[in-house]
């Protein structure tokens, strides 16, 4: 049950996503379009305890991700994977409990995705210039706005965490 809510969320957050794109894209502000599957993947670094639940949902979110956002499949997979690994050795000494610590672990890991995604590209695309006139343009907006929206992602997740939770179970109280 708690994979299947972890996944339905994550669907849904895809799909928001890709809505918002079609909203924002009339702003002609590159980047302004927040990753919102991102966040979820840090939470799950972060609070999940089991590494083979955390890394398979990672692993089926950069999936559907590469498959509705047309990315070459393998490349949201294999970040949102090492996103959550990175978030999962982080989370040993951050909590994601205040907003600032929230907005900060989006921010960064936003970044750390972007750039990511950006060398990959560079290294394994056929346009090698593209990626720097992208990098340049797009990678603050992009942090910036999935920063703004990390705060929102991590209650909504923290409230299906709650749920999914076995009834009795000593973190069922905590919020």
């Amino acid at each position: 049950m708690r994979n299947a809510l972890f996944l339905a969320v994550g669907v849904l957050l895809i799909l928001l996503q890709s809505t918002l794109y079609r909203v924002l894209e009339p702003l002609h502000v590159p980047g302004l379009n927040p990753s919102l599957v991102l966040p979820l993947v840090v939470f799950l670094g972060v609070h999940e305890h089991s590494m083979a639940r955390g890394a398979m949902l990672s692993f089926l979110l950069g999936y559907f991700l590469d498959l509705i956002a047309g990315a070459p499949i393998g490349l949201c997979t294999f970040i949102y994977v090492a996103i959550w690994w990175m978030s999962r050795i982080a989370g040993v000494r951050l909590t994601a409990q205040s907003l600032l610590t929230r907005v900060s672990l989006g921010f960064i890991f936003t970044v750390v995705e972007a750039t990511s995604t950006l060398i990959l590209l560079s290294i394994f695309g056929t346009d090698t210039k593209r990626p720097v006139e992208i990098a340049s343009t797009a990678v603050l907006a992009h942090a910036a706005s999935t920063a703004f929206a990390a705060p929102f992602i991590f209650r909504i997740a923290q409230r299906v965490h709650q749920i999914s939770l076995p009834a009795g179970s000593p973190e069922g109280g905590k919020q």
